[in-house]
């Protein structure tokens, strides 16, 4: 079988980075419809947790088209520290409603989940996060938590 006749593999990619400057809600809003409009003609969903500077984000679709949108996340200007915490094949999406599903969130917020309420308690950022608690957000997000306040 030949590339041209592959089967897509869905996967996700679970990464977190720093924004080399913070964004008001005005400017998260305009993102937003940018990473939206890209998203769908990459057949790409997700979500995206903004808190104070740093993003966790995670990217749903083909592997080809994750991975090509991964690495142009990487060398954006915009972002700095990105690290991809996970990427592995998933059978179905979590998120197949939305391009980009959003909230800005608190370390308040996030330290009152159960099983990452030490990490954030301690004033850590999303770059900071390892691949179980990755995890654990994303289940969070997907059973939904902050789902009614998306932008």
């Amino acid at each position: 079988m030949d590339n041209s006749t592959k089967p897509a593999q869905l996967v996700h990619c679970i990464y977190t980075s720093v924004a080399n400057e913070k964004y008001d809600h005005d400017e998260m809003v305009y993102l937003l419809d940018i990473i939206r409009t890209n998203n769908k003609k990459l057949n790409v969903t997700g979500m995206l947790l903004y808190d104070d500077g740093s993003f966790f984000q995670v990217l749903e679709g083909d592997r080809t088209a994750v991975n090509a949108l991964f690495n142009r996340i990487e060398k954006d200007p915009r972002h700095s520290k990105v690290s991809k915490l996970v990427e592995e094949p998933i059978t179905t999406r979590s998120f197949s409603e939305w391009t980009m599903g959003y909230s800005n969130v608190t370390t308040k917020e996030l330290s009152n989940i159960k099983g990452l309420n030490d990490f954030f308690m301690d004033n850590n950022c999303f770059t900071e996060l390892d691949q179980s608690r990755a995890m654990k957000l994303l289940n969070e997000f997907k059973n939904g938590r902050w789902r009614t306040r998306l932008a």
